[in-house]
């Protein structure tokens, strides 16, 4: 079953891609307020779970095939109101690149160390939790 937002707007399903001692971050073409870099994420369709979403998403904008291993969390999103869920995956196939050229503008494999110059105000408990222990 899809989820919405209090005020009916899709959820947004992220993907959490760890691959060779790293996770997947992309640079969206038009930033919401601060938030320039982010993982591969996009709205659940009716009908789709987050899991799919969040797997539907990342090949859409980066090319990469993935496998969601399990729903880390959800929540509303700080800064941008929307409902979030996060979801660990793998890479089964392909290069990450800008899949999306209207959508995004860059990608990168980022290693732990470096994840707060990408991402300074933090990022969601759950899915730091799962990057220290994957990356840490």
């Amino acid at each position: 079953m899809t989820q919405q937002n209090a005020d009916d707007r899709p959820a947004v399903a992220a993907a959490i891609v760890v691959h060779d001692n790293r996770v997947l971050m992309v640079r969206r073409r038009v930033s919401e307020g601060q938030l320039s870099w982010q993982f591969p994420a996009g709205k659940v369709e009716p009908g789709e779970s987050r899991e799919n979403a969040a797997v539907r998403e990342t090949h859409e904008e980066t090319g990469l095939k993935v496998n969601a291993l399990e729903l880390l969390g959800e929540r509303i999103h700080p800064v941008t109101g929307r409902l979030m869920s996060y979801t660990a995956c793998e890479v089964v196939s392909g290069t990450a690149h800008v899949a999306d050229a209207e959508e995004l503008d860059e990608i990168a494999w980022v290693a732990h160390a470096d994840i707060p110059q990408y991402v300074p105000y933090g990022l969601f408990e759950p899915v730091q939790q799962h990057l220290d222990a994957t990356l840490g």
